[in-house]
């Protein structure tokens, strides 16, 4: 959904204001597998994915982790950058061919400053974050491999045709041949 049309349909702010917060971003593609980011960056923008998915991940001991997926109608800034000044641990990765709208956050957050509506969509956004941050942890403390993989499932049915398996393995924390052993289970 483009830009425009999901903050109206969240907010239901009229279309003149979502118009001039339209003018802070702009249009970029991404081809498949191309970074968005780099680990290390010290990027202050706000991402919006318009089509595609993306991946975040960082590296440990050599070994490519993947650490979130974000796909049409998310948003994604780095938060490390912005609030800490710190140099994002993370990357990120288109996997598929991406349409991406990009701001720079300073001038976004002003904008949001001067419109209580759009005050309350940030921090519906950031409730939503919470929430996807505390389900992850609980999954990753509490759950078993099978059970991390039905909720992937069940939240994002289409995951396996548009990501690669060891990027789902990486995700999910368990091997490919973990994940091929409980697919195989599944009858998937």
């Amino acid at each position: 959904m483009n830009f425009i049309d999901y903050i109206h349909e969240q907010t239901h702010i009229e279309n003149e204001t979502l118009e001039l917060l339209d003018t802070l971003f702009e249009h970029r593609e991404y081809k498949k597998y191309s970074l968005l980011l780099k680990e290390g960056s010290l990027s202050k923008e706000v991402f919006y994915i318009e089509e595609g998915i993306v991946r975040q991940f960082y590296t440990k001991d050599g070994k490519d982790i993947t650490h979130a997926f974000y796909a049409e109608n998310s948003f994604y800034t780095s938060i490390e950058n912005i609030y800490f000044h710190n140099p994002n641990p993370f990357g990120l990765e288109a996997l598929e061919t991406c349409k991406v709208r990009v701001a720079e956050f300073a001038q976004v957050e002003a904008f949001i400053n001067s419109h209580p509506k759009l005050e309350l969509f940030m921090r519906m956004l950031l409730i939503s974050f919470l929430k996807n941050l505390s389900d992850r942890i609980y999954s990753i403390k509490f759950q078993t491999a099978q059970e991390r993989y039905d909720f992937l499932l069940k939240n994002y049915p289409k995951i396996l045709l548009r990501v690669p398996l060891g990027h789902v393995a990486s995700f999910l924390g368990i091997t490919q041949q973990t994940l091929s052993v409980i697919r195989a289970g599944k009858g998937s």
